[in-house]
């Protein structure tokens, strides 16, 4: 496995992105806000993303992840807006959020907070297990595997014994999995999930044109009147399936795109124009606002994990 790290900052000197002091340890750091994305280069044959982030007054706007993300508050409270209510979240607890699940984070008070953050794959998470985990409840206070949770990062992200940490990580996961996820039957035997609601049907809709005309969207007259809508109700509808309002679905939508693009070695600036953004300053903004980092980070650390794997 190989740590790489790309990061945004304003004027501190560079670090790992949050307190090096365990969960509940005393004193949140002050600094200005900074978040250090890491990439690790093969676990079990595939990448596995980090964040560590320092966040002073910045939320982050409502967005969702392809893979789980696993995170611990390490100082100061974190507040979430999730499946329409607000959550805190402090030293010694535990976010899981599934694939998909549309969610907001921010500080819940003047301090600030920080935070580590995993996204392991639904493959990597469910490699121990019968079936796709699934955890019903998102929010947990466990501090054992919080500390737990701190350790491995900051062993994967340091790298200085990399079979030390893969076997953490994987310890990690499979009590994580044991403790937090309702056990159930195997994915292939899920019977078939019931008819989706309207809301549903409507917000697929829509997000299936939004990202069929990805640079030039239709506006909502015209994605309404393709369903028979008023604007005001297919803008309720999606809101109520998704989570967040069209707009707010396609730059997300955008991000996923560009952020795919600098994963095979796109410039930032190019990336913004093919996934739609008016140009870098755009898709910064909003690369910023849903995944903590700018594009240009970002891109450092895919491409130096690459190179550090291809010499072995």
């Amino acid at each position: 496995m190989t740590p790489t790290a790309g990061d945004c900052a304003t004027t501190s000197p560079p670090d790992d992105g949050s307190p090096a002091r365990p969960p509940g340890a005393a004193g949140l750091d002050r600094r200005p806000d900074r978040a250090v994305w890491t990439r690790i280069g093969v676990v079990r044959g595939a990448p596995l993303d980090m964040l560590a982030a320092r966040i002073g007054s910045r939320h982050y706007a409502p967005h969702a992840h392809d893979e789980y993300a696993i995170g611990v508050c390490t100082d100061g409270r974190e507040v979430m807006r999730y499946r329409g209510e607000r959550h805190f979240t402090g030293p010694g607890g535990l976010v899981l959020l599934e694939p998909g699940e549309t969610h907001t984070g921010g500080p819940a008070d003047a301090g600030g907070f920080a935070y580590r953050a995993l996204y392991p794959s639904a493959a990597l998470l469910s490699e121990d297990a019968a079936a796709t985990p699934h955890f019903p409840d998102a929010f947990v206070h466990d501090e054992d595997l919080a500390r737990e949770l701190w350790r491995t990062h900051r062993a994967l992200a340091q790298a200085d014994d990399p079979l030390e940490a893969e076997t953490r990580l994987l310890e990690l996961l499979r009590v994580l999995v044991h403790r937090h996820a309702e056990r159930g039957v195997r994915d292939d035997a899920v019977p078939a999930a019931r008819t989706p609601s309207t809301a549903a049907r409507i917000a697929d809709a829509v997000a299936t044109r939004l990202a069929d005309q990805l640079t030039a969207p239709p506006t909502l007259a015209e994605l309404a009147a393709g369903l028979g809508l008023s604007r005001y109700q297919l803008v309720r509808a999606f809101r109520d399936d998704r989570g967040m309002p069209p707009y707010a679905w396609l730059a997300q939508h955008r991000v996923a795109r560009a952020r795919t693009l600098l994963d095979t070695g796109h410039r930032p600036a190019d990336a913004a124009t093919l996934a739609g953004f008016a140009d870098q300053a755009h898709l910064t903004r909003w690369f910023r606002r849903v995944l903590g980092v700018t594009p240009g980070a970002y891109r450092n650390s895919v491409q130096d994990s690459a190179r550090r794997a291809a010499r072995g």
